[in-house]
């Protein structure tokens, strides 16, 4: 097997480990919050994590306003935890 795809089934494999954990930890805090809640922060935590994966790793672009876009998706999960 050529070095290009054994680095790409490697990388399939480790992408499929992380999907299966995300999702087994969204199905844990249904137990412990509601749904919509747990929803929010599961997919405000991949939105705001593929921002910063793209940035550091990948050398996407980013601005002020990009960051303070994230910034609002983490508070407004904040404010759905925190409200009454």
């Amino acid at each position: 097997m050529a070095q290009g795809t054994e680095q790409r089934l490697l990388g399939i494999c480790i992408a499929v480990m992380f999907m299966a954990g995300s999702g087994t930890f969204l199905w844990l805090a249904q137990g412990e919050i509601p749904i919509g809640t747990a929803y929010a922060v599961w997919t405000s935590i991949g939105a705001a994590g593929t921002f910063i994966v793209g940035n550091l790793f990948f050398g996407d672009q980013a601005s002020i306003f990009k960051y303070f876009a994230i910034l609002l998706i983490v508070g407004g999960v904040a404010m759905l935890q925190l409200a009454p």
